[in-house]
């Protein structure tokens, strides 16, 4: 979804959001169902934004959209901006924070949030694997095999779901807000957040946890590949101890997992990039396209291990 920044003449600030240009049909870009998520999470143990509006008249801006408070801090979008922001020695606590954040999400019982109707499933990964096979061939400009042949081994391998929990389903560093006490101030982008399978948010972490030495990174230029941060094998002590989770699960079948949507979710914004319909962006089409192409390959390569 597309995010802009809105001001009064007095100085007040708060953030809009509403679809992609040119998105008419697709349930992932349902910005009205984001401001609803938004305010069932107000009372829960993590940090969110607070709605103040929302509008379902396209007459107004063109698409539906809605407005939340402003909070002040940084987005931590690449290794500079954490240099410039974290200081070395409170990384390994940030990186914690973030993890127990995780875990509290995940300690929250869907019904005490009105999600009774979800509450019992247990067919998550199915799911998803459905709709982002869905999403990429709906909306498609080529074929890619890595992505095919990696949704079949994956669908043939699906694990039994250990717990129905509240999911984010984007959780990651760079989509937080970090005030200038270093502390957590929001979690942003939750318009995928559902209830599901709480082993595919931790995997989705840890694939954006990209390490120094990493070949392939989910994000171009990821805030983590620094000094001072732990690494992904300690962020999931971290969460296993937070979460009081069973350490007995098969986490490579969630990292090829995230591998996977990943690498559909960027294969999405190469088409629509093509069409135009991303707004004004600095990176080009092509740049998409090469990005999607290294993420579909290294989901393979991680489905094979499962």
């Amino acid at each position: 979804n597309l995010t802009y920044s809105v001001s009064d003449e007095a100085g007040s600030r708060w953030v809009l959001r509403r679809p992609p240009l040119g998105i008419r049909h697709a349930s992932a870009h349902d910005v009205i169902r984001e401001a609803d998520i938004l305010e069932r999470l107000q009372n829960v143990p993590v940090p969110s934004p607070i709605v103040v509006g929302k509008c379902i008249d396209e007459s107004v801006t063109g698409a539906p959209f809605f407005v939340m408070d402003f909070i002040d801090g940084a987005v931590l979008r690449d290794p500079e901006v954490v240099r410039a922001k974290i200081p070395y020695e409170t990384r390994a606590g940030l990186a914690a924070e973030l993890v127990r954040n995780l875990a509290a999400l995940h300690s929250v019982d869907p019904r005490e949030i009105g999600w009774n109707a979800l509450a019992d499933r247990t067919d998550y990964i199915d799911r998803q694997l459905n709709r982002w096979l869905r999403n990429w061939k709906g909306d498609r400009v080529r074929d890619s095999l890595d992505l095919e042949r990696t949704h079949a081994k994956l669908s043939r391998n699906i694990p039994p779901q250990c717990s129905s929990s509240v999911v984010h389903g984007d959780f990651r560093l760079d989509n937080c807000i970090v005030g200038a006490d270093g502390v957590i101030a929001g979690i942003l982008d939750w318009e995928l957040a559902t209830v599901g399978d709480p082993l595919a948010d931790l995997g989705q972490l840890l694939v954006y946890w990209a390490e120094p030495d990493d070949d392939v990174c989910a994000l171009e230029n990821a805030p983590t590949r620094i000094e001072g941060f732990p690494s992904r094998d300690e962020l999931l002590v971290v969460y296993i101890s937070a979460a009081q989770q069973d350490a007995d699960f098969n986490i490579d079948f969630y990292i090829a997992f995230n591998w996977w949507k990943i690498a559909c979710i960027v294969e999405g914004v190469y088409s629509r990039t093509l069409r135009g319909a991303m707004g004004e962006i600095e990176r080009s089409a092509e740049s998409f396209g090469a990005q999607a192409d290294r993420l579909a390959a290294q989901a393979w390569r991680m489905a094979q291990r499962i």
